[in-house]
């Protein structure tokens, strides 16, 4: 029990607005969703809620994950964003995860899940961060990815190349997500796109709630 209360922790930051007949009590809902991202696999999170008297299936458990609709919260001011991006594979075909972090706090700002990398996407993508969080006045840290340059110019935003330093922020949060997707056997296989992503910015709340 004690394992299981390190993995769970709190539940406030799980919505179970979505809920529409309790089956399931809404404290273990949560909790089957928190153990799902903290690392469990479908199969070992059923198993826990078993031991609570619940019997739900794999699928129930990832619908829950996939209905929360969770999403890292909104009106952040970074002193500096952390922006990168690094390939996930989804049923053996490539694509493109954008995130951007917050070097200070390690916290998932935005993340996108897209089939390619051009300045266009990147223009999208800092769209979206913008209306989410104030980031006018933050520093942006990237590689030398041209594209990231050009879509941060076009916006007027402040960039600084950098390897090292507090851009290894998003590296550290990319290795964690490759960490857990290395398999995909348990969130990315036979699935589209779409829920995927869902998954992905799920974890990232999971993630911040470390934080």
């Amino acid at each position: 029990m004690a394992k299981i209360a390190r993995l769970s922790g709190c539940n406030d930051w799980v919505d179970l607005s979505f809920v529409e007949r309790e089956r399931t009590p809404r404290r273990l809902m949560a909790l089957g969703i928190r153990l799902h991202l903290a690392g469990l696999s479908l199969s070992n999170t059923i198993s826990e809620l078993e031991k609570f008297g619940v019997n739900r299936s794999r699928k129930a458990v990832h619908d829950w994950v996939q209905k929360a609709g969770l999403q890292p919260a909104s009106d952040a001011s970074p002193d500096q964003v952390a922006l990168d991006e690094t390939v996930i594979r989804i049923n053996g075909q490539q694509f493109w995860l954008y995130a951007a972090v917050d070097p200070e706090t390690n916290e998932f700002l935005h993340l996108r899940l897209f089939t390619t990398t051009t300045t266009a996407l990147t223009e999208r993508f800092l769209r979206e961060l913008r209306e989410k969080h104030d980031v006018e006045d933050a520093v942006f840290l990237v590689d030398y990815a041209k594209h990231l340059a050009a879509a941060l110019r076009r916006f007027g935003l402040r960039f600084q190349p950098v390897r090292h330093g507090n851009r290894n922020a998003v590296e550290r949060v990319f290795r964690e997500v490759k960490r857990r997707t290395s398999s995909f056997s348990n969130s990315f296989s036979h699935v589209d796109p779409v829920t995927a992503e869902t998954w992905l910015q799920a974890f990232a709340v999971w993630w911040n709630s470390l934080n």
